[in-house]
C-alpha cells in the first residue's frame, strides 16, 4: 500500500510540477510579447532576437545546404518519372498522327476508285457491289486470279462481271459467303467477246497469262478481212443475259497489229486499260434486286 501510494503520490506530484512549468512558460511568453509590443520599433527584445538569429541562422543555412542534394535528388526522380510519362504519351500521339497521315493517300485513292465506279454505274445503268482486293493467286501457278472481300452474302455469284473505274478486270470464278475468286482477263483461260469502237467489228480476246508492263491481250476478229486500227478502243460486246460479261465495258486499246505468213487474218495486240498490279477497289455487276451487306452502287443511266 505504501509503495503504491508512493507511486500514486509521485505521479500526482509529477503531473502538478508539469502544469506549473507550463504555466510559468505561458506567463513568460505573454510577458515577452507584451514587452516586445510595447517597445514598438525599438523593442528591448531586438538584441536577444538578433543574437539568437546569429546563432540559428548559420545552423539553418548549413542544414539547408546539407539537405539540398537529397531534396534535389528526390525532385529529379519525381520529375524524371513525369518526363517519362510525357514522352510515352507524346510518342503514342505522334505514332497515331503519323499513321493517320500515311493513311491519307490510300483513302484518297480508294475514294477516287469509288467515284469512278459511281460514274461507271451511272453511264452503264448497272448495279455494282463495291469490294476490295485482299489476295492474289500464287505466282508459281499459271492462273491469274485475285480474291475480293465480298461473296454470296452480298449477291455475288459465279460468272459475274468484275470491273473498276478503268475498265474490265475479269469475271467471278467462284464465291463463298464472304469472299470471291476473280479470274483476270489476262489469264490464258480467259476469253472475252470484244467490239472495236471505230467500226463495231466483233472478235475474241485471250489473255497471255502475264501481268505487269508486259500484260497484254490478243484480239482475233470474226471477219478476217478487217484490219484493226492502232489506237482503236475495244469494249465488251456482252454475253447472253450478261453472263459472264455485260456489254459496253472498256477493255483496252489496239497497241499493234500483226499477221503470220500462214494466215491472211490480222491479229491485234490489246493494251488493257486496267493496271492489274495495283488492283484495290473493284465493282461486281449484280442484279438490281440484290440486297447485301456491301455498298451497292446503282446506275441511273441507260445501258450502252
Amino acid at each position: 500500500m505504501t509503495d503504491d501510494d508512493g507511486r500514486t503520490r509521485f505521479g500526482r506530484q509529477r503531473g502538478g510540477s508539469s502544469r506549473a512549468v507550463v504555466g510559468v512558460l505561458v506567463a513568460a511568453s505573454l510577458t515577452v510579447i507584451t514587452v516586445d509590443a510595447a517597445g514598438g520599433d525599438h523593442s528591448p527584445i531586438d538584441p536577444a532576437r538578433a543574437a539568437i538569429g546569429n546563432v540559428i541562422g548559420p545552423i539553418e543555412s548549413t542544414t539547408a545546404t546539407a539537405v539540398r542534394p537529397f531534396r534535389e535528388t528526390m525532385a529529379y526522380f519525381s520529375s524524371n518519372d513525369d518526363l517519362r510519362a510525357d514522352v510515352a504519351r507524346l510518342s503514342a500521339q505522334n505514332s497515331r498522327l503519323r499513321s493517320e497521315a500515311e493513311q491519307v493517300p490510300l483513302d484518297r485513292n480508294r475514294l477516287r476508285e469509288l467515284d469512278g465506279l459511281t460514274k461507271t454505274a451511272n453511264e452503264t445503268g448497272y448495279a455494282l457491289v463495291a469490294a476490295r482486293v485482299v489476295g492474289m493467286g500464287p505466282m508459281q501457278s499459271f492462273s491469274r486470279t485475285v480474291t475480293i472481300d465480298a461473296g454470296t452474302s452480298s449477291g455475288i455469284h459465279k460468272d459475274m462481271t468484275v470491273l473498276n473505274n478503268d475498265g474490265l478486270v475479269g469475271r467471278v470464278l467462284s464465291a463463298t459467303r464472304t469472299t470471291a475468286v476473280v479470274l483476270l482477263v489476262l489469264d490464258t483461260d480467259s476469253v472475252v467477246g470484244g467490239r472495236l469502237g471505230s467500226n463495231l467489228e466483233i472478235g475474241f480476246l485471250r489473255g497471255r497469262g502475264v501481268t505487269g508492263d508486259r500484260g497484254r491481250l490478243d484480239l482475233d476478229l470474226v471477219d478476217h478481212s478487217v484490219s484493226p486500227a492502232t489506237g482503236d478502243v475495244v469494249v465488251t460486246w456482252g454475253s447472253q443475259n450478261g453472263v459472264p460479261y455485260v456489254a459496253g465495258i472498256p477493255i483496252g486499246k489496239v497497241e499493234s497489229v500483226y499477221s503470220t505468213p500462214r494466215e491472211l487474218a490480222k491479229h491485234a495486240v490489246i493494251d488493257p486499260f486496267v493496271d492489274f498490279t495495283s488492283l484495290d477497289v473493284v465493282g461486281v455487276v449484280v442484279p438490281r434486286r440484290t440486297q447485301g451487306d456491301r455498298l451497292v452502287i446503282n446506275g441511273v443511266g441507260g445501258k450502252r
